[in-house]
């Protein structure tokens, strides 16, 4: 049912944990599943140095969290945000069409991380 891929980032999942003083915090859920996904960005100078998940859910959902934060880590945020949950499924080697869901969540959870960030940018600048 599950690739070779899945169960390594199910059982060896990359990146979890939080980061502290995170620059961008996204966290999105999917109460249909019950899955809820966190991300937690370190920023700096346009790019990614850190991220950290914190993933309540399945094993396909865990396993795509840890993936895409595997794809993210190092890449600047233009690129980040060009990251789609197809991407994901694929560098996973394929999710069951019934959890696909987990990897547009882990798309919307890295975008709503980039736009926290953007967010606390703008406010910076406003309060500066």
């Amino acid at each position: 049912m599950y690739s070779e891929k899945v169960m390594d980032h199910f059982m060896n999942p990359r990146n979890v944990g939080e980061i502290e003083d995170a620059d961008g915090v996204g966290e999105v859920g999917n109460a249909k599943c019950g899955d809820i996904m966190k991300i937690f960005l370190k920023i700096r100078d346009n790019r990614i140095v850190d991220v950290k998940f914190k993933t309540f859910g399945c094993g396909a959902a865990i396993a795509s969290s840890s993936m895409a934060t595997e794809l993210i880590k190092g890449k600047t945020i233009d690129e980040a945000l060009e990251l789609t949950n197809k991407a994901v499924a694929e560098a996973l080697d394929g999710l069951p069409p019934i959890k696909m869901h987990c990897s547009v969540l882990a798309e919307q959870a890295i975008k709503a991380a980039i736009e926290d960030y953007r967010r606390r940018q703008r406010e910076k600048q406003v309060n500066s």
